[in-house]
C-alpha cells in the first residue's frame, strides 16, 4: 500500500512539475507566483520518490536511507522556501502547504520503515 501510494506520489509529482518547466504554458500560466527553486527540487525529488517506492516494494534495505534523505532535503526546502517568504519574496499559499505536506508524507514515511521488521530482518542477510 505504501509503495502504490509513494510511486502514484512521484508520478503526479514529475507529471505537474514537468508541465510547468517544459511543457504546458497554461500549467505555467496557472502555477502563479511559484517559486522556481521549489518547483526545480519537488520536479527532480519526484524521480526519488518513485526509487523509493519501487524500494519499499522490494523490500530493500537503502529504501530506509533515501527516505530519510528524502525528508530531509524537502525540510531544507520548506525552509528556504519560508526565507524566501520572509524576505517578501512572491509565492504562492499552495506551495507552502503542498511542502509542509511532503515533509509530513516523507517523515511518516521514513518513519513506518525504520519501523518496518522485515526490512530489519533483511539488512542482517
Amino acid at each position: 500500500m505504501l509503495a502504490a501510494f509513494l510511486i502514484l506520489f512521484g508520478l503526479l509529482t514529475i507529471k505537474e512539475g514537468g508541465s510547468v518547466l517544459f511543457f504546458d504554458s497554461t500549467a505555467k500560466a496557472e502555477a502563479g507566483n511559484y517559486v522556481p527553486f521549489v518547483l526545480w527540487f519537488n520536479f527532480l525529488a519526484g524521480f526519488f520518490y518513485i526509487a523509493a517506492s519501487i524500494g519499499v516494494f522490494i523490500s530493500a534495505i537503502w529504501t530506509r536511507r533515501l527516505s530519510l534523505i528524502i525528508a530531509g532535503s524537502s525540510a531544507v526546502i520548506l525552509a528556504a522556501l519560508l526565507v524566501h517568504i520572509l524576505a517578501g519574496g512572491l509565492y504562492e499559499t499552495r506551495t507552502l502547504i503542498a511542502m509542509t505536506l511532503r515533509v509530513t508524507i516523507w517523515t511518516f514515511a521514513s518513519f513506518l520503515l525504520t519501523k518496518n521488521k522485515h526490512l530489519q530482518q533483511r539488512s542482517h542477510t
